[in-house]
C-alpha cells in the first residue's frame, strides 16, 4: 500500500490557496454581473451651465444617442453657478455608480489656480471617461464699435481708457483668462463683465451691450456669418476652418493664446473601472458617429473621442499650463 509522500502542512496550504482562490473570483464574477447590467435605471447628466451653451448643445446630443443606444433615459439637468464648480460639485458627490455624470470643460483645470479652496479635487474626485472635443475662443467686437482687427481694436482701446469692456462666458473659465491675458499683453484698460454662460454673453454681444467678449467657437456657431458682429482673433495654433479669414492672437502680434479648450464626459471618482470603460467606449463610439462628428465640426470644433486615460493625461499636462496664465495675468477671484 502506497501513501503520499505529501505533508500535512502542504495539504493544509493547497486547501488554504484553493479557498483563496475560490473566494476571490467571487467578487470579479459579481462585478462581470454588475457590468453587464450597467445601465438598469435612467442616467442624469449634469451640465454646469446654462442651456443653450456650447455644453448644453453637447451634452443634449450624447445623451440622446446614448439613451437610444442603451434604451434607457438620459436626462440632462442644467446646474449653472460659479464658472461650473456648482455642477461639477454635485458630480463628485454623486455615487459612484456611472448613473451621474458631468459634460466638463476646460474650466475645470482652471479654476484650482483661481480659488483658494475648491469643493473638489478636480484631479482625485473625478474619473475621466472621454474628451469629447477640443475647442477655441472668438475675439468679438458688435459692428457699432469701428475697428476691423486686433491692432485696431487695441489702439482705439487705448485711446478711450476705461471706455471699453469685454465680456467673457463666468469667472475662471478661458473666456476670463484670455480677457485679462489680452489686458496685460496688449496694456489696455477692458473692464471685465462676467456672465453665467456663454449662451447670455452671446445673446448681449448679438445686441450690442458689450464692447468686445470673448465668446466659444461652438456657442456662437450659428452666428459666425452674422453682420452684428465682427471677429477679430481667435485662439488656439490654428486658424477656424469655417473663419480661415481671421487671424490667431499670434498671428495677430499677441502671444500666449495658444493652448485649446475641451469638452469632457466624466463621472465620480470611484467608479468601477469596467462602468467607466463602457461608459467611454460608448461615448467613444458616439463621437465617431457621421451625425455628432459633422454636428461637432459644424460647430466649430475639433471630435475627439478619447479613451479615459488619454483625457486624464490631458488634464495632468493642461493645468499647470493654465496655473501660468493666471500668474503671469495676475489672474484673483474672491
Amino acid at each position: 500500500m502506497k501513501f503520499s509522500r505529501r505533508s500535512p502542512l502542504r495539504m493544509a496550504l493547497g486547501s488554504a490557496l484553493a479557498v483563496l482562490l475560490g473566494t476571490a473570483a467571487l467578487p470579479m464574477a459579481a462585478q462581470t454581473a454588475d457590468t453587464s447590467a450597467y445601465p438598469s435605471k435612467p442616467l442624469r447628466m449634469i451640465v454646469p451651465y446654462p442651456a443653450g451653451g456650447g455644453a448644453d448643445i453637447i451634452g443634449r446630443a450624447i445623451a440622446q444617442q446614448l439613451g437610444q443606444a442603451w434604451n434607457v433615459p438620459v436626462i440632462v439637468e442644467n446646474k449653472p453657478g460659479a464658472s461650473g464648480i456648482t455642477g461639477n460639485d454635485l458630480v463628485a458627490k454623486s455615487a459612484p455608480d456611472g448613473y451621474t455624470m458631468l459634460i466638463g470643460i476646460t474650466a475645470m483645470i482652471q479654476t484650482p489656480a483661481l480659488y483658494a479652496k475648491l469643493p473638489y479635487d478636480v484631479l482625485k474626485d473625478f474619473a475621466p471617461v472621454s474628451q469629447i472635443a477640443m475647442s477655441s475662443d472668438l475675439f468679438v467686437v458688435p459692428r457699432d464699435v469701428p475697428a476691423k482687427t486686433l491692432p485696431e481694436f487695441i489702439a482705439l482701446a487705448k485711446a478711450h481708457p476705461g471706455k471699453y469692456s469685454y465680456g467673457n462666458y463666468g469667472n475662471g473659465t478661458s473666456s476670463h483668462m484670455h480677457g485679462e491675458l489680452l489686458k496685460m499683453k496688449a496694456g489696455v484698460d477692458l473692464t471685465a463683465i462676467p456672465y453665467k454662460g456663454a449662451a447670455p454673453l452671446v445673446n448681449d454681444v448679438l445686441g450690442g451691450q458689450l464692447s468686445s467678449a470673448f465668446v466659444d467657437a461652438s456657442s456662437a456657431n450659428a452666428h459666425l456669418k452674422s453682420d452684428k458682429f465682427r471677429i477679430l482673433a481667435i485662439t488656439g495654433m490654428r486658424r477656424h476652418p469655417a473663419l480661415p479669414e481671421v487671424p490667431t492672437f499670434t498671428e495677430a502680434g499677441y502671444s500666449g493664446f495658444e493652448a485649446n479648450g475641451w469638452y469632457g464626459a466624466f463621472v465620480a471618482a470611484g467608479t468601477p473601472k469596467p462602468i467607466v470603460d463602457k461608459l467611454s467606449a460608448e461615448v467613444r463610439k458616439i463621437v465617431a458617429s457621421p451625425e455628432l462628428s459633422a454636428r461637432l465640426t459644424a460647430m466649430g470644433l475639433r471630435p475627439v473621442g478619447s479613451t479615459a486615460q488619454e483625457l486624464a493625461d490631458v488634464m495632468a499636462r493642461d493645468l499647470p499650463k493654465w496655473s501660468r496664465i493666471v500668474k503671469d495675468a495676475k489672474i484673483t477671484l474672491e
